[in-house]
């Protein structure tokens, strides 16, 4: 026996040294396949990435780098399940890998904000224990805090945890030469939840500073937008968004859906969100404030308000409801939607509608002008501010406001009607002769008839005055 074994070493040896050989073959053959994946990835071609990738695991399954890339090929065509299997297979084979650990946790927070309500606990629990291995493998790990921001905002964990959160992403973030923009961003959303408006708009000022195409901090960036009534701005950010390639179509349509629910399209908002493949739980709220927006029924609204008292949505609708028929209830409403939704400004400016309808002028000025600082851009803000100014007399002031509606709307009657009055009474005739001309030329007939009727009272008189060269010229 020990001779035939002697005999058989040499042959085990030289077996051995052709199975190294053979393996190293099909090493640089699945490596030469990845490589090739990689290159389809790169030119968009993401399908033919991943039959490469497979052809390469296929012949080194143990192969982490191409799972890696196999994965993020598979979250560009939003099939998640596929990701999180190739994520890991990938720390299975490489368990010490920080950035496979923090990716599987990101694509998790993704299939939490998509799972049906029972599945959400043990998804979540993975999903914190992925991140915590990346962040405890690698205390930098920028996506991994990035993700694990959005969960946590997902899962109303307590302020407590969120303040020890942004105390470690301050950490990566103050003083450093160039941070990344995620983690900026990620810095704003647990600054906004826990109150600090001024500080979230500034990290994402930051955020877009270093790079000016990050898809989040945009969306971050829109949101603010339509929160503050610059309607304008969250267009144009959607439009940008729009021409990048990676960028979520279903992230889009929600956007594209807030702004349309912000200008009052609620039809086309519902159409948008129908668009959507994978609601999240922020398109069925946006879709349940739609439906609380529409409704025409006080009494339900009171009903719903019952069974949660700091709903904004029922509230601020319930504001714009008894704005006109009572006031005095809508300014209550109002302020409750703003107390409970302190980042939505357009509570505020239901609240300072109610004051003006309140006949609470003085209190409305003071609130419309610190809004206005804020969103200068927004109309309804300067249209109140001016009727305000008007019934307090202060003509000057309300003038300038005014003026500011008609540069801004040269198309609505109202501000030239007021104009009129105005320099009526400042006894600038010509002006407001000039002004109640053009209102009638822009004025609604039939919904504006008592105002018409006013106006071409005061005409034959106003006219004698100018053509007699009566009062002053305008800020004389």
């Amino acid at each position: 026996m020990f001779l035939f074994s002697l005999l058989l070493l040499p042959l085990l040896i030289t077996a051995c040294a052709l199975a190294a050989t053979a393996q190293d073959d099909s090493n640089d053959q699945a490596i030469a396949i990845f490589n090739r994946g990689q290159d389809f990835h790169e030119k968009g071609d993401i399908k033919g990435a991943i039959a490469e990738y497979d052809r390469a695991l296929k012949i080194l399954p143990a192969f982490p780098e191409a799972e890696y890339q196999r994965a993020l090929a598979e979250i560009s065509l939003h099939d998640l399940d596929e990701a999180e299997a190739s994520l890991r297979r990938a720390v299975q084979s490489r368990p010490d890998w920080s950035l496979a650990w923090g990716m599987l946790g990101d694509v998790l927070v993704r299939k939490y904000s998509n799972a049906p309500d029972p599945d959400r606990a043990v998804i979540a629990s993975d999903a914190n224990a992925a991140l915590s291995r990346a962040i405890e493998l690698d205390a930098a790990n920028v996506p991994a805090y990035a993700a694990l921001v959005d969960l946590q905002l997902n899962c109303n964990v307590d302020p407590a945890k969120l303040r020890e959160t942004l105390t470690k992403i301050r950490s990566l973030t103050d003083g450093k030469a160039s941070p990344a923009a995620s983690m900026w961003t990620a810095r704003s959303a647990l600054e906004r939840r826990l109150g600090d408006e001024a500080a979230a708009k500034a990290s994402i000022a930051r955020a877009l500073t270093f790079d000016p195409k990050n898809a989040a901090a945009m969306f971050a960036a829109a949101s603010f937008a339509i929160d503050g009534g610059d309607i304008g701005r969250a267009k144009a950010i959607w439009a940008e968004l729009a021409t990048q390639k990676s960028v979520d179509p279903d992230a889009l349509n929600l956007l594209n859906a807030n702004i349309a629910a912000a200008e009052g399209a609620f039809d086309e908002a519902l159409k948008l969100l129908g668009e959507i493949k994978q609601p999240t739980a922020q398109a069925v709220e946006l879709k349940a404030k739609i439906t609380t927006a529409r409704s025409q029924d006080p009494a339900d609204l009171e009903k719903q308000l019952a069974a949660d008292l700091k709903n904004a949505a029922v509230l601020g609708r319930l504001c714009a409801m008894y704005r006109r028929s009572d006031p005095a209830r809508a300014l209550d409403y109002c302020r409750r939607a703003s107390e409970s939704e302190p980042n939505n400004i357009q509570h505020a400016v239901g609240f300072a509608a109610a004051l003006v309808q309140a006949k609470q002028f003085g209190q409305a000025v003071v609130l419309l002008q610190r809004l206005i600082a804020l969103a200068p851009g927004n109309a309804t803000l300067h249209a109140n501010l001016a009727t305000a100014l008007f019934e307090l007399k202060r003509y000057s002031e309300a003038r300038t406001e005014f003026d500011w509606l008609v540069a801004d709307q040269p198309s609505a009657a109202a501000p030239y009607f007021f104009l009129g009055i105005i320099h009526d009474r400042s006894t600038e005739f010509v002006d407001s002769l000039a002004a109640y001309e053009q209102y009638l030329k822009l004025a609604d007939p039939v919904a504006n008839k008592d105002e018409i009727d006013k106006v071409n009272l005061r005409l034959p008189a106003l006219r004698t005055l100018v053509k007699k060269a009566k009062g002053k010229k305008s800020g004389s």
